[in-house]
């Protein structure tokens, strides 16, 4: 089967925001155009279901049903895993198999809540692995913040020699440099399988991770155009390039980082970029004021001066 994520996989992959209507019914069409838009950015992959994809406010039926709608979509023109967390394991199951018939290149899993020693966490992802089979690419979600599930080192490097199936490690830890210098560098110093590692964090640190060894970036910032020119500076060793570039856009990442209220920003410039008709989330969800809209429009029009200034084209939508 082609299009599976695996070891050797690089790149962006963007969390894919889903579309809503205004009255909050799915937008398919929006969904469309949202897949274009990300294509056209240069992605090298996408990440359906994430936690910007408000995938606990879908029903069961409507993540089916957009998941095989932006799955035929995309078409196989690039690597797409779904998100599959589920507090129960028949339903994780089931999510999976239902992923990866419609053309998935893989699921994601994160920790299930109440999950505190090293023993219980391992004991988790055995069974996690075990019910799915070596025939479906993990990406295993490290995401305290959320979760509250802690993944050690040793856990980590344990779980990679006990799945074959573990081909992706998606990096949330906060602070976690130093984390992820030991996974980058196990395959050495622990003889521990070599996986692809990708970092989330809002794309907050990108720069810094990707000069410790990350494979590439998995967040939903509006403007992935510039991750992913940022990423394939660094592949090219051109990496005072790629901070300044990164530099430029700071600001606006930050102001997108806010937990919990940056996917109501997201979504905005998403909508004003042409990507997607409403900028809704679905209750309960953040939703901005005057105040917030003005604020936007000053850190975007700051953005384009810095541009202006620094010789580089406006991104599509600005």
């Amino acid at each position: 089967m082609t299009g599976l994520i695996s070891e050797e996989s690089r790149g962006v992959f963007v969390i894919m925001a889903t579309p809503f209507a205004d009255d909050g019914a799915l937008d398919l069409e929006s969904a469309d155009r949202l897949v274009e838009f990300y294509l056209e950015e240069g992605v090298h992959g996408f990440t359906l279901l994430g936690v910007m994809g408000e995938a606990p406010k879908l029903s069961l039926e409507e993540q089916a049903a957009f998941t095989g709608h932006v799955l035929k979509r995309i078409n196989g023109r690039v690597p797409v895993i779904v998100g599959v967390s589920n507090p129960g394991m028949d339903n994780l199951a089931a999510l999976s198999k239902s992923a990866m018939d419609m053309g998935a290149g893989g699921v994601m899993v994160a920790g299930a809540a109440g999950l505190k020693t090293d023993e219980q966490v391992e004991g988790y992802f055995r069974a996690v692995g075990e019910r799915l089979g070596e025939d479906v690419p993990v990406c295993l979600q490290d995401y305290p913040p959320t979760t509250t599930v802690f993944l050690s080192v040793p856990v980590v490097n344990r779980l990679i020699g006990a799945l074959p199936q573990l081909s992706m490690f998606k990096h949330e830890d906060c602070p976690g440099h130093r984390k992820l210098t030991r996974l980058r560098e196990a395959p050495d110093t622990e003889g521990v399988r070599r996986v692809s590692i990708l970092t989330g964090n809002n794309g907050l640190y990108v720069p810094q991770e990707l000069a410790r060894g990350a494979d590439g970036i998995m967040t939903g910032f509006a403007f992935t155009g510039m991750l992913v020119e940022v990423f394939q500076l660094f592949e090219d060793g051109r990496t005072e390039e790629a901070e300044d570039l990164f530099d430029l856009y700071l600001p606006v990442l930050r102001h997108e980082a806010q937990f919990g209220f940056g996917l109501a920003l997201r979504k905005e410039v998403l909508r004003r970029r042409g990507a997607i008709a409403s900028a809704r989330a679905r209750d309960p969800g953040p939703r901005m004021d005057a105040r917030d809209h003005a604020e936007l429009d000053s850190l975007l029009d700051r953005l384009k001066v810095k541009l202006a200034a620094a010789g580089r084209p406006l991104p599509a939508g600005l």
